[in-house]
């Protein structure tokens, strides 16, 4: 009973295994950098693509910010290490993600009700389920100003440029 029991029981592994390999096998991920907001900040955004269609994204963005306030990259507090190379020490590379308490509070002062983090998961939400031609389409018949419009729940002024950094991480997939 105990060799039978220990059969099935690799017989499910190995079946479970190749299952997920079967329908892992179409997935991709692409990354792409791309200045989306400006000239003081970088976007970094990821996209997992099944064939061409978008399944998943995530898009975070770097700029430096108030060492005091928030936390910065891996190492940027070491003095001889990646901080040695920062222009002013008070200063730290950091994601607007993990600090989006502190980046949103000054969205706020500039009037925005919306944080950081929410935006950035709106954009990320609008293109799930679209092709990379559909991305594109999208993105070259309308203007800067109606994309802020065509994500739901998103009104960052560059909301067009994390798309197109998000299309380029999907054209990196391909």
């Amino acid at each position: 009973m105990k060799k039978f029991l220990g059969f099935v029981l690799v017989a499910v592994l190995v079946l479970g295994l190749v299952a997920t390999s079967a329908f892992a096998a179409d997935l991709k991920v692409g990354k792409a950098e791309w200045a989306a907001h400006g000239t003081k900040c970088f976007t970094i955004a990821f996209v997992v693509m099944e064939a061409d269609t978008i399944e998943r994204t995530i898009i975070d963005e770097y700029q430096f910010l108030p060492k005091a306030e928030v936390t910065g990259v891996p190492n940027s507090e070491i003095e001889n290490g990646l901080a040695a190379d920062f222009a002013n020490p008070d200063r730290v590379l950091a994601s607007k993600r993990l600090n989006s308490d502190y980046y949103s509070n000054n969205m706020a002062k500039a009037g925005s009700t919306v944080s950081i983090l929410d935006n950035f998961t709106a954009i990320e939400n609008y293109v799930v389920g679209k092709t990379v031609a559909e991305l594109e389409s999208i993105l070259n018949s309308n203007s800067k100003e109606a994309m802020v419009d065509a994500v739901t729940g998103a009104t960052l002024v560059d909301t067009d440029g994390y798309l197109w950094a998000i299309l380029a991480a999907a054209k990196n997939a391909n």
